[in-house]
């Protein structure tokens, strides 16, 4: 699934770079609607248009017969039964083939996701004295089969980032935590090292945008999925999560962070498929 992400990620950084020029929120809707329309393509491809058609047309039939037969009792009784029993089939010419399209979706909204949900760590002034909860606290999860390992766990910090708390073990959950500060701006690798040699990396950016940032790996076709911007856990990896927040991003009059990011793909999307039914002569 790594080397799936690795692809994806490569076409989109070809692919939204044009679009970028003219600011994340444009790039992010023209994206997401140009999605909703190839969507469409792939749904008028995949599904049984004349079928669709067929049952729409044959509950509108039904409404009209309830219509003109409204003083029938059994007309229209027999007529409602009709327009449920059509409106099943209805929907499952619809549902269908839209199973097959939820996985580009997901890489989609994933990569999305990574790329305009989110803003860097900000810079903090080294010598300035913090409070508890100033500084972004960074949380490390072990499997519950290699939570003994968390006894021995250190966090090696590279130059520019400090932690400002000490670390917290719970042995018994297998975690960590510690707080930590950016002091320069850039890409920072934490590493994460185990008693028994083993280590994992994470990525940090502080300070400037990147052109993708996550706040979280995991393991599982789940989480790579979910993250597609650095790779996730070997299966051999005692790690079972290792994560930060980053602050959500602003976008302007679009709202932001994860939440942000997936309404403004769904209404996008939806408004430029809706515009694009009629001249494609999609049924839906």
């Amino acid at each position: 699934m790594n080397s799936v992400n690795h692809v994806v990620t490569a076409v989109f950084d070809l692919l939204l770079r044009p679009f970028e020029s003219f600011g994340a929120a444009t790039a992010l809707i023209v994206v997401s609607g140009v999605f909703g329309i190839l969507a469409l393509v792939a749904f008028k491809f995949i599904s049984y248009q004349k079928g669709i058609k067929a049952a729409k047309d044959k509950i509108k039939a039904h409404l009209i017969e309830i219509r003109i037969y409204q003083d029938d009792m059994r007309v229209v009784t027999r007529a409602i039964g009709c327009v449920l029993l059509r409106n099943f089939q209805y929907m499952a010419y619809n549902f269908g083939p839209f199973l097959p399209l939820a996985i580009p979706f997901t890489f989609v909204i994933a990569q999305l996701v990574v790329r305009y949900a989110f803003a860097p760590v900000p810079i903090a002034v080294a010598s300035a004295e913090r409070l508890p909860g100033e500084g972004t606290t960074l949380e490390v999860a072990l499997l519950r089969n290699r939570a003994a390992l968390v006894e021995g766990l250190r966090i090696e910090y590279p130059p520019g980032v400090m932690p400002v708390s000490p670390l917290v073990r719970v042995p018994s959950e297998g975690r960590a935590f510690q707080e930590f500060v950016a002091t320069s701006a850039g890409t920072h690798e934490l590493h994460v090292v185990l008693s028994d040699g083993s280590r994992e990396t994470k990525l940090l950016t502080a300070g400037e945008p990147s052109r993708v940032m996550q706040p979280e790996r995991g393991r599982g076709l789940f989480s790579a999925l979910l993250w597609p911007a650095e790779d996730a856990f070997t299966g051999s990896s005692p790690f079972e999560r290792i994560a930060f927040t980053y602050p959500d991003r602003d976008l302007g009059w679009l709202p932001g962070g994860t939440g942000g990011v997936l309404l403004v793909f769904l209404l996008a999307s939806m408004a430029f498929g809706v515009l694009a039914l009629k001249p494609l002569r999609i049924q839906i």
